[in-house]
Formats: C-alpha cells, sequence, structure tokens
C-alpha cells in the first residue's frame, strides 16, 4: 500500500478511557450497593441537582410552555423524519416460517424488548437531536416503555428544548439524571421500577465507559466513545467544503478525530492550510474544542488510487465518513466499514446529525467493523421457533442420537431415543453407540 500521512494523530481514541473507567466502575459499584440514595448523592455532588428526578407532566409542561413556535416546528420536524425512516426499517423486516424438512417447520419472530432506557447529553452543548434519535426509534420498533434522561442544564432541570423533543418522540418516563448515575439508574429500574433491557445514546467517556461495564447485565447500542469523521476527497472536492466539514465534527470536543484521506496531494494541503483559520474563526468554547482536536487526533492520509483510499478508509471504519469525489457509486459499492455514508458535497454529517432521517448514534472507535449504528434492529430481539410432527422425529431424531454420541452426550442423545421409542414402537433405528462409561 502505497500511502503517506500528512500528518499524524499525536494520541488515539483509547489514549483517555482508562482513568474514566476506574471512575465509572467505582461509582457503579456504589450505586448497585445503595441504590437511589447514592445516585441522589452523585447528582447533587457532580451536576448540582437536587430537585425531583423523575419529571411529571405538569413539570413538562412548565418548562416548554415558552418554546417558540419556531424550535417547536423544527423538533417536529426532524422527529418526524427520524420516525419515517425508522418506520421503514421496521417494515423491511419479516417473520417467517418454512418447512426445512418434512414435517419440521421453523420460523422467526421479531419481539421488540419491554423496556428501553434513552439516554441524551447535555453538557457542552444540548443535543436535542440525540433525544429523538434514541425515542422515536425505540418508538417505531415497538418497545412498550421508553426510559429517557438527561443531565440538569445549567442547574435548572433538562433543557426545555430537549425535554420537548423527548416529549415529541414519546418517551414515557423522563429522569432529570447525568452521566455514570443515570446509565446506572436507567439498568438498575431506579426511580421508575422497570430495569432497561438495553441502554442507548451517546456521552462522554464516563456514560461510554458505564455502559461498557453494564454490558452483559443490559445490552447496549454500541461501544462509543468520541464521535469522529473522515473525509475522502478526490481532486475534484472542493477544499473548503471539506475542511468546513472537519472542523464541524471537531467542535464536539477535545478528543474527537477528525481524518482526511485524499488522492489529491494539492487538496490535502490546501485542506491543512484551511483548518486553523476555520477554527480560529469558531465561537471561544468550540474553538478549544476543535483546535484540540484537530492537533492531537486529526490525520491527513495520501494515497496513490481510490482502491488504496478505500482501504485506509475502511481500517479506520470511522462513525461518519463523507465521500466527495467522482463515480459515487463506485465508493458505495466499495466502502465496507464505517457507522453512516454521506455520499456526494451535497450532504455533511451535520444534515445526519440534525435532520435527514438516518440515526446519529453510532460506532466508534473502529467497531463499524462489525456493527451498524443505533436502529430499530437494537430494540428487537429475532427468535426462532419450532415445531415438528412425530413422523418428522424418525429422521431428526436418529442424526440428533448419533451427533450426540460422537459428541459424548449420552444424556442429549436419550432424549431423542424417547421420542423414536414412543412414536415408532417395535422399529429398529439406528442410534449410534451407546455411551456406558
Amino acid at each position: 500500500m502505497t500511502i503517506e500521512y500528512l500528518k499524524r494523530a499525536a494520541k488515539t481514541p483509547e489514549s483517555e478511557t482508562a482513568a474514566a473507567r476506574r471512575i465509572a466502575e467505582a461509582m457503579l459499584a456504589e450505586i448497585e450497593r445503595r441504590g437511589e440514595a447514592a445516585v441522589r448523592e452523585y447528582a447533587a455532588k457532580l451536576d448540582r441537582w437536587t430537585g425531583e428526578i423523575v419529571v411529571t407532566p405538569d413539570e413538562i409542561e412548565r418548562r416548554t410552555r415558552a418554546l417558540a413556535p419556531g424550535i417547536r416546528h423544527d423538533i417536529e420536524f426532524a422527529t418526524a423524519q427520524v420516525r419515517r425512516f425508522a418506520a421503514a426499517q421496521r417494515a423491511s423486516l419479516s417473520e417467517f416460517a418454512t418447512e426445512v424438512s418434512p414435517g419440521l417447520v421453523a420460523g422467526q419472530r421479531l419481539i421488540p424488548v419491554n423496556v428501553a432506557g434513552c439516554y441524551v447529553p447535555a453538557g457542552r452543548y444540548a443535543h436535542i437531536a440525540s433525544a429523538y434519535m434514541a425515542v422515536a426509534t425505540a418508538k417505531a420498533a415497538g418497545v412498550p416503555t421508553v426510559i429517557a434522561c438527561s443531565t440538569p442544564f445549567r442547574g435548572e432541570g433538562i433543557h426545555p428544548q430537549i425535554l420537548y423533543a423527548m416529549q415529541v418522540a414519546g418517551a414515557d418516563v423522563i429522569l432529570t439524571l447525568g452521566g455514570v448515575q443515570a446509565i446506572a439508574s436507567l439498568a438498575y429500574g431506579l426511580f421508575s421500577g422497570k430495569p432497561a433491557d438495553i441502554v442507548v445514546g451517546p456521552g462522554n467517556k464516563f456514560v461510554a465507559e458505564a455502559k461498557r461495564i453494564l454490558f452483559g447485565k443490559v445490552g447496549i447500542d454500541v461501544f462509543a466513545g468520541p464521535t469522529e469523521i473522515a473525509v475522502i476527497a478526490d481532486a475534484s472536492a472542493d477544499p473548503a467544503i471539506v475542511a468546513s466539514d472537519l472542523v464541524g465534527q471537531a467542535e464536539h470536543g477535545n478528543e474527537s478525530p477528525a481524518w482526511l484521506v485524499s488522492t489529491s496531494r494539492a487538496l490535502a494541503e490546501d485542506v491543512m492550510r484551511r483548518m486553523q483559520p476555520l477554527i480560529d474563526r469558531l465561537p471561544p468554547a468550540a474553538r478549544d474544542a476543535a483546535s484540540a482536536a484537530w492537533r492531537d487526533y486529526g490525520e491527513v492520509v495520501l494515497c496513490a488510487t481510490r482502491e488504496e483510499a478505500a482501504r485506509v478508509s475502511d481500517r479506520y471504519a470511522a462513525e461518519h465518513l463523507e465521500v466527495h469525489a467522482a463515480d459515487l457509486d463506485w465508493w458505495l459499492a466499495n466502502l465496507t466499514c464505517y457507522g453512516s455514508l454521506f455520499l456526494g458535497e451535497e450532504t455533511t454529517v451535520a444534515y445526519g446529525d440534525k435532520a435527514a432521517g438516518p440515526n446519529h448514534i453510532l460506532p466508534t472507535k473502529g467497531a463499524a467493523r462489525y456493527s451498524g449504528g443505533l436502529s430499530v434492529h437494537k430494540f428487537i430481539k429475532t427468535v426462532t421457533w419450532q415445531r415438528m410432527t412425530r413422523a418428522a422425529n424418525r429422521e431428526v431424531a436418529q442424526v440428533t442420537a448419533r451427533i450426540s454420541r460422537l459428541e459424548g452426550m449420552e444424556a442429549h442423545a436419550r432424549t431423542a431415543d424417547e421420542r423414536l421409542a414412543k412414536y415408532f414402537p417395535g422399529e429398529n433405528f439406528d442410534r449410534g453407540m451407546p455411551i456406558v462409561q
């Protein structure tokens, strides 16, 4: 592979996780031991929140009453887009039954989980979109109970716009909680009495580690870390648009990687020249975040061919992948590892993050090699069933008995023997050599 790094990252997405994991482990252990009392203490200490945890309908109405009609419209529009795409995903799935051999019918059922917990971050930014991305998708999957939670915003409860988005998307229970204590409360059923079967939603490194630690006790959407963007660009790309899109994701936080993979040295060098001036024009908080992210995590890779560029991109397995290059159908057919793909300069990660329809809760840290992002599939269990006639036992029971005995599992074999004896009395069958010792 003939590639050249015009810029290498000083850190990797894994650089900052060890300390976060230790803190999350200690907090989870304390919450599991002491329950709601520990959660309230963490809420007071970390978020300065001492109010009610469960948000009542009256409180929702009071806190969202002053929202402007335009804000309501935008939230409702974006929620409808997400709901429409999620409904199409659900419609693409089907239950079936098939006769795999005479008399043996097997099938598939699609069963939503009973309780989903949806976390909505509100730290540096109020992540309004994460509310409807998670909640509306769970509801489209048919989840009966969706519990949503979000961090107190500036000491005054959940951000009104997040609260409205949760309500529009269909949340059944809303909790004023953030961080590790929120994830633990969802998993253990604190304040709601309904432990979540799955916990979803983006968050900081402590939230990500809490979800990782609890995986197994509950399901999770993805092993998520700081948001990522990769852009593939050839000589036809607009360097101003490419640089703007890279900066657009870097503002998320100090640890958000931004990667450029290009087949054009001139384009790559032009984009690199534009990055810091664009960052310098951002508001202070975004400027500090984007500057650190680009300095520590940004990379620019020059490739000789588009085939090399595709291989490099698949190695990154970026959460968000934009393609600014000719022959978009070729890239669609050949790229295999990404959370969500944005083809052509006419679309951008920000569209997907806010209002296009596909979900923005996506895999990071290379997890796109084996996992997609949040979808109705995450909330639905694909389970199997089977039914047999007695006649069908004749062949299946003999094969089962013989294989079981080859494996050394005599008790398994005898369950088949019993059925053969009952359903076909007096007949002799080849059931393998019984295990006597």
